[in-house]
């Protein structure tokens, strides 16, 4: 099973890439990358996905799908999110706090050195000190890098929004008041822009929530790229970390088993997706929300991970039968229980 994820780990997560895992009936265990109308590598029995040929040409969300004989999880696979800050003024030492809280891989450009060192002390994983057109040149872009363009004067804005809107990328925030945003779009325009690209940038940036402070104007920031990440109802699939416990060597003689939360009705800390690695020892990598909900899924990921059985398990929150154990989100999840072989 580890040449499966070590295929995932370098597979090119810009296609409609879909892992897909048989979770009940015939064909358990079974999983395949899927991309463009076809499998690109499987582990288990292959013809077991025959039966969901016809679904799979319309999907277009993460989701599970029935047959008569066997449930299938369908997830769509992002890369890591990647979020570009130019300019690292006093805007952005919060959007670089809340970027990293959020799980972002934050890249942090601005010419001047002392901001630069500022931006790097306060976590940005990357920071460029050059000029904003040089530095952006560096950036190849993807459908998940978030840029947000919070430069000093719209001069800087303009070098920013030429070499970015031609990128790849889930969301360009631009800010500035309507008269200093209006310069920049139509002097780009000028220089042969479509307006129709120009007008699919986020100006004003932020949600509308009357922000006035430097952290208030970062929440709504961030607030407007959740809200634009999640509505594309296809879920990030396997952080990075998740990804590097499933493939690693030092952890390749640890038993371990993986757990995928495959439905959610209701109220539940993490969406569908939301993934864990439980080892034999019962070390974790990553979470499904924590509280009771998890430290009961741990225990079965454990007997898991010995038994090397997979396990589709339901978890109720709804009140009456959660709230003695604290689990006070409500809802019910069902989380599908995989050992991962070596």
């Amino acid at each position: 099973m580890t040449d499966f994820y070590e295929e995932l780990k370098n597979a090119d997560k810009n296609t409609n890439l879909v892992s897909l895992t048989i979770v009940e009936g015939q064909g358990l265990g079974a999983k395949a990358l899927w991309s463009n109308g076809e499998i690109i590598c499987s582990q288990g029995d292959e013809k077991a996905f025959d039966a969901f040929s016809e679904d799979l040409k319309s999907i277009d969300k993460t989701q599970t799908i029935k047959s008569q004989d066997s449930t299938l999880f369908c997830e769509f696979v992002t890369g890591e999110k990647y979020m570009v800050v130019c300019g690292a003024g006093h805007i952005s030492i919060p959007i670089i706090r809340i970027g990293k809280m959020l799980g972002f891989h934050v890249t942090v450009i601005d010419d001047r050195l002392s901001f630069a060192n500022t931006a790097r002390k306060e976590g940005a994983d990357t920071v460029i000190c050059k000029p904003f057109g040089e530095a952006l040149e560096e950036i190849n872009g993807s459908t998940g890098h978030y840029f947000i363009i919070v430069t000093r004067g719209h001069r800087y804005d303009q070098d920013c929004l030429s070499q970015i809107i031609g990128k790849k990328n889930a969301y360009i925030g631009m800010i500035g008041s309507k008269v200093r945003v209006k310069l920049v779009k139509d002097f780009l325009a000028d220089e042969g822009i479509s307006r129709e690209l120009l007008d699919q940038v986020y100006t004003p940036i932020g949600l509308k929530i009357n922000a006035q402070t430097p952290e208030e104007i970062a929440v709504a920031i961030m607030a407007e790229i959740i809200q634009v990440k999640n509505g594309s109802k296809k879920s990030f699939g396997y952080p990075k970390e998740i990804l590097d416990g499933l493939t690693s060597q030092e952890l390749s003689d640890m038993p371990k088993s993986l757990v995928t939360i495959v439905s959610r009705k209701g109220s539940a800390p993490r969406d569908v997706g939301s993934k864990m690695v439980v080892m034999l020892d019962g070390s974790t990598i990553g979470t499904i929300g924590g509280g009771c909900v998890e430290s009961e899924v741990c225990t079965a990921a454990r007997e898991v991970a010995r038994d090397k059985k997979p396990v589709l398990m339901k978890v109720d929150m709804t009140p009456g039968n959660a709230e003695d154990e604290g689990m006070v989100c409500g809802g019910v999840v069902e989380v599908y229980i995989e050992p991962v072989l070596s």
